[in-house]
């Protein structure tokens, strides 16, 4: 059956892709890698096929991630990727090209907007119109970004941090850092490195932040097993980590992250941090979810601290309310139509 066209929202993340599809929800949730032929530049996988291979592709092959501190690092490869989500969301089917909703780090550079809105376009879009991730991030927790009330979101991503006071619908005070969780992977893996003298993969660091990361370690006794090549033989080695040393590597850019949010409710005007108190901090994004990361954050700050309901589908699940909420967000997006 032919469908004439298809509104989708995409959160264009530095290291997961998640596409909202109206009518459907979340269809696509896959790793932002795309696998690509050295001399040819030919396309060899996208998503979690292409993620199975950092680390471990030949050398005509190089696995790489297209979007780095959460703005495009490629342009060609992100176009390549775009088109190839957008079509998987929608099917073969599709007459006409779709609405699409792109969510963008709170200030990134006019250059840098510009790329995501010609990538789209190029991707296939009809239209695209830009929403900065906190609001977007706020819209997809449920909080009504419209009334005349202070909310605070913070979105920990992969590559950025976004930390947004929002009220009547705008953003009143925000700022993003370009901290998140490959930066906390990177805090492991050179932490391991000098520790240990042993060599880690991108891959087996995100797995130990999964598994044993604690940005609390009162009361987290974790431990897990992890497999590098020694800096000293050069050969295998096996070693235990546990989450107290987790915690030693992850304090620094996790105080970033807590300085930064400091530095937003500081700038805040009082009548609106009077209502963040009440309400609490939002804290959504894939890098919430680091245990005991809410806890910290709240005693830091002073201030309650609300772990969103699905974190990592909020920013997603928010371009989707674009669609039904474009009358009054009109004044915060950007749009660009296709011509010709």
């Amino acid at each position: 059956m032919f469908k004439l066209s298809d509104d989708i929202g995409i959160d264009l993340g530095t290291a997961n892709v998640l596409v909202y599809v109206r009518g459907k929800g979340i269809v696509i949730r896959e790793p932002s890698v795309v696998a690509v032929e050295k001399e040819s530049g030919r396309i060899l996988a996208v998503g979690e096929e292409a993620r199975q291979m950092i680390g471990r592709t030949p050398e005509h092959i190089m696995a790489v991630r297209p979007l780095q501190d959460g703005v495009i690092a490629n342009y060609d490869v992100t176009e390549t990727m775009l088109k190839y989500f957008i079509r998987k969301a929608t099917g073969s089917h599709t007459l006409f090209r779709p609405r699409v909703v792109v969510c963008i780090p709170a200030g990134i550079t006019s250059v840098e907007k510009r790329a995501v809105l010609e990538a789209t376009m190029q991707a296939g879009a009809k239209k695209v119109i830009l929403i900065e991730e906190p609001v977007a991030a706020a819209l997809g927790a449920g909080i009504d970004i419209s009334e005349a009330s202070g909310n605070m979101v913070v979105d920990v991503g992969g590559g950025t941090t976004d930390i947004a006071v929002i009220s009547l619908g705008g953003i009143v005070v925000s700022e993003s850092i370009r901290v998140g969780g490959n930066k906390f992977d990177d805090a492991i893996a050179r932490h391991i490195k000098k520790v240990h003298n042993l060599m880690i993969g991108e891959r087996t660091a995100e797995e130990i932040k999964i598994q044993v990361g604690t940005a609390y370690p009162e009361g987290t006794h974790k431990e897990m097993q992890i497999k590098g090549r020694d800096l000293v033989t050069g050969l295998p080695r096996t070693l235990t980590f546990t989450s107290a040393e987790a915690f030693q590597a992850l304090s620094e850019p996790i105080m970033q992250v807590i300085d930064a949010v400091k530095g937003v409710l500081e700038r805040t005007p009082p009548e609106l941090a009077a209502d963040i108190i009440d309400k609490g901090i939002v804290l959504t994004g894939g890098g919430a979810l680091l245990d005991g990361f809410d806890r910290l954050l709240s005693e830091e700050t002073g201030t309650p601290v609300n772990l969103a309901e699905d974190p990592m589908s909020c920013v997603a699940l928010g371009t989707g309310k674009v669609f039904e909420e474009m009358k009054a967000l009109r004044s915060h997006l950007i749009v660009a139509t296709k011509t010709g």
